[in-house]
């Protein structure tokens, strides 16, 4: 085990790439998603505090006790532009772990947004902006700062695995991770699977309503009987 990996924070990492980042942003969280093998989301909980808010970026993790942000604000410290903090809160709502200090703070540092399995407030300010904000939810109560926590090292957050530097997409439908390694893979499948629908959805609207492979998925769950259709 290294040194940085003893640290409670972790300096040395490397990021998914500025170049994947821009083209991954290009598509919706659903399309990488659907890619990845339908693995690496969170937990449906975790929405943006408005519905215009979406974020990629790499990952800069952060695990904190519940109700105390001190590692929150120790990963804004060391975070580069471009980074999306994601903040392992253990789905606690109890107490915020941030409000609009710190997300102003944060986008004035060049964080790209950032996404919280715990709770934030200073929601009616914080939505009617563009920044992004992710969170499992609201509470006025404000966090304490006392209890050590870890940064850049791997955590489990509202049920997916993330590594600092994995690539981070959110939208309107919730949040994607991908395995850094596997960024520009999943990019191609995303781009092939958006013209696949792209064409599915000039069909309908000609007309051919009925999916082709429809009867045949009918028939293997037992369905439909060989030779029958709907």
């Amino acid at each position: 085990m290294s040194v940085s990996e003893k640290k409670p924070i972790n300096r040395q990492f490397e990021r998914v790439s500025a170049e994947d980042v821009r083209r991954a942003a290009e598509y919706q969280a659903a399309i990488l998603a659907d890619v990845a093998g339908r693995r690496g989301t969170l937990h449906g909980r975790i929405k943006p505090l408005a519905p215009h808010m979406s974020v990629a970026g790499p990952a800069i993790t952060v695990e904190v006790r519940p109700g105390d942000n001190l590692a929150i604000h120790a990963a804004m410290a060391v975070a580069q532009p471009g980074d999306v903090l994601v903040v392992d809160g253990k789905g606690d709502l109890s107490c915020a772990l941030l409000g609009e200090i710190m997300a102003t703070q944060a986008q004035a540092s060049g964080i790209a947004g950032i996404i919280i399995d715990g709770a934030v407030r200073d929601a009616d300010s914080l939505s009617k902006g563009h920044y992004p904000v992710f969170s499992a939810g609201l509470n006025p109560c404000g966090p304490t700062k006392l209890i050590s926590g870890r940064v850049n090292h791997p955590i489990s957050v509202a049920g997916a695995t993330v590594q600092a530097g994995d690539l981070v997409v959110a939208d309107i439908d919730g949040v994607v991770v991908i395995p850094r390694d596997e960024v520009q893979q999943v990019i191609a499948l995303a781009k092939e699977k958006l013209e696949m629908e792209t064409r599915r959805l000039a069909a309908i609207r000609e007309g051919d309503l009925r999916p082709h492979w429809l009867d045949d998925a009918l028939r293997k769950a037992g369905m439909l009987t060989d030779g029958e259709t709907l």
